[in-house]
C-alpha cells in the first residue's frame, strides 16, 4: 500500500486503541456514576417532598385560621341572638349560626385531610433521608475503592491520545477528514479489511459489511496510493497483514500453464485435458441492478457464516421467477435461499426464489489416477523394449550368417 493508506491504517489502529481505553475507563466508572445518579435523584426527591410539605403546612394553617374565625363568628352571633327582642331577629341569627356551623364543618374536614397529608409527607421525607444517607455512604465507598483504578485507566487514555493525534497529523486533510467522519459515524470502525473467502478464486469482500468487491480492488490498494472505499458501507478499505500478494493473487493458472504438455496420444491424456479446461471456465454472468446488489450481499453474509463455522462454501445456481441470475456461493443451498429471500423482502422486491446447489465434477479415485498415469509410460517404455528385442534378433541373425 502507498504512504497515505499506511498512515490511514496507523491512525485507524491508534484511534481504536484510544477508544478501547476510553471504554474501559467508562466501564470502570459506570457503577460510580450510577450510584452518584441515585444519590442525586434522592436529593431531588427530598427537595420536592420538602416543598410539598411546606405548601401543605401553609394550607393547613389557613384552614385552621378559618375554623377559628368561624368559631368566633358563631359565638358572636349567639351573643346577639341572646339579646334579641323578637322572633324574627332570633330566627335570622339562628340561620346565620347554622350556616357558619356548616362552613366550619367543611373547613374542619379539609383541615383533617391536610393534616393527614402533612403526616405522610413528613414520613416520606424521613424515609427518603434514610435512603439518601445509605446511598451516599455506598457512593463514597465505591469512589474510594476504584480511585486507583480510575487513575490508572485515565493515565492510559492520556498516554494513547498523543499517539492518535500524531498519526492524524501526518495525514493530509483530504484523507483525514473522511476518516474522522466515518469514525464518528461508525463509532471508531472507519476502515474495513479485505478478505478472500475462497483461496482458489480471486474474489474479495469487505469484512465490515460482507459485500463482494471487484477483483481489481487488491491491485489498486497494493500498487497505488488511492483511498478506496467500500461501495456498500462507505468504509475505507485496507489490506490486512494476513493477506500478502502471494495469498491474495491467484497464480494457479500460471503454474499450470508452465507444466510440460503430454505429447503421447490416447484417451487418458485427452480426458485429463478436458477436466483441466472445465476447471478454468470463467464464472457465469450475474444479475445487475437491485437484485444484483441483494444477491451479492446475501452471498457475502452466507459465505462469512460458512467460514466462521469452518465450512467450505458451495456454489449454487440462483433463479428468480424462473430467470437465471448466475452462480453464487453460500454455506448451503438452503442457507443461501433463506438469506436471499429475507434480503429481497427487506429491499421491497418481489420474486419467487429458487436456489440449487451446483453439481461438482466427480473427483478421480486414487486407483483410476494411478492407472491413467501408468498408461502412457508403459506405452512409451514398450516401444524401446520392442526395438531393443528386434535389434538383438537382428544381431543374432547377422552372427549366424557370418558363421555360415
Amino acid at each position: 500500500m502507498g504512504p497515505t493508506n499506511v498512515a490511514l491504517v496507523k491512525l485507524f489502529r491508534a484511534d481504536r486503541a484510544l477508544r478501547e481505553a476510553q471504554e474501559r475507563l467508562e466501564a470502570a466508572t459506570k457503577n460510580v456514576r450510577v450510584q452518584e445518579r441515585r444519590v442525586t435523584d434522592l436529593a431531588e426527591r427530598i427537595k420536592l417532598a420538602h416543598t410539598r410539605l411546606r405548601e401543605q403546612q401553609s394550607s393547613g394553617g389557613q384552614l385552621e385560621l378559618d375554623v377559628k374565625t368561624r368559631e368566633a363568628r358563631i359565638e358572636k352571633l349567639r351573643a346577639q341572638q341572646a339579646i334579641t327582642r323578637n322572633n324574627k331577629e332570633y330566627q335570622t341569627f339562628l340561620i346565620e349560626i347554622n350556616t357558619e356551623k356548616v362552613d366550619r364543618g367543611k373547613a374542619e374536614d379539609e383541615l383533617i385531610k391536610v393534616m393527614e397529608a402533612i403526616e405522610k409527607g413528613q414520613a416520606e421525607i424521613k424515609d427518603l433521608t434514610t435512603q439518601h444517607d445509605a446511598e451516599q455512604a455506598k457512593f463514597t465507598a465505591l469512589k474510594n475503592d476504584i480511585g486507583q483504578t480510575v487513575i490508572r485507566l485515565q493515565a492510559q487514555v492520556d498516554e494513547l491520545r498523543p499517539a492518535r493525534e500524531a498519526a492524524a497529523g501526518v495525514l493530509p486533510p483530504r484523507a483525514r477528514q473522511p476518516f474522522e467522519r466515518l469514525a464518528e459515524r461508525y463509532d471508531g470502525e472507519a476502515m474495513g479489511a479485505l478478505a478472500k473467502p475462497d483461496r482458489r478464486r480471486e474474489e474479495y469482500l469487505c469484512t465490515a459489511c460482507n459485500m463482494d468487491l471487484v477483483p481489481d480492488v487488491y491491485n489498486r490498494l497494493h500498487s497505488r496510493d488511492d483511498m478506496v472505499c467500500c461501495p456498500s458501507c462507505g468504509r475505507i478499505l485496507y489490506i490486512p497483514e494476513e493477506l500478502p500478494p502471494e495469498v491474495a493473487i491467484n497464480s494457479r493458472g500460471k503454474s499450470e500453464a508452465r507444466e510440460p504438455r503430454v505429447t503421447t496420444s490416447g484417451a487418458a491424456p485427452r480426458a485429463r485435458r478436458a477436466k483441466g479446461a472445465e476447471k478454468l471456465d470463467p464464472t457465469e454472468r450475474r444479475a445487475k441492478g437491485r437484485f444484483g446488489r441483494v444477491l451479492d450481499a446475501a452471498q457475502g453474509e452466507s459465505v462469512k457464516i460458512a467460514l466462521d463455522a469452518g465450512e467450505k462454501p458451495v456454489e449454487c445456481d440462483v433463479t428468480i421467477d424462473g430467470r437465471p441470475q448466475g452462480v453464487y456461493k453460500g454455506r448451503s443451498a438452503e442457507h443461501l435461499h433463506r438469506i436471499v429471500s429475507l434480503r429481497i423482502e427487506e429491499a421491497g422486491l418481489k420474486g419467487a426464489v429458487e436456489v440449487h446447489e451446483k453439481p461438482q465434477p466427480p473427483e478421480e479415485s486414487p486407483a483410476e489416477a494411478s492407472a491413467s498415469a501408468s498408461d502412457t509410460p508403459e506405452v512409451v517404455a514398450a516401444q524401446p523394449a520392442d526395438e531393443q528385442g528386434m535389434a538383438q534378433q537382428g544381431i543374432g541373425q547377422a552372427g549366424d550368417n557370418a558363421s555360415h
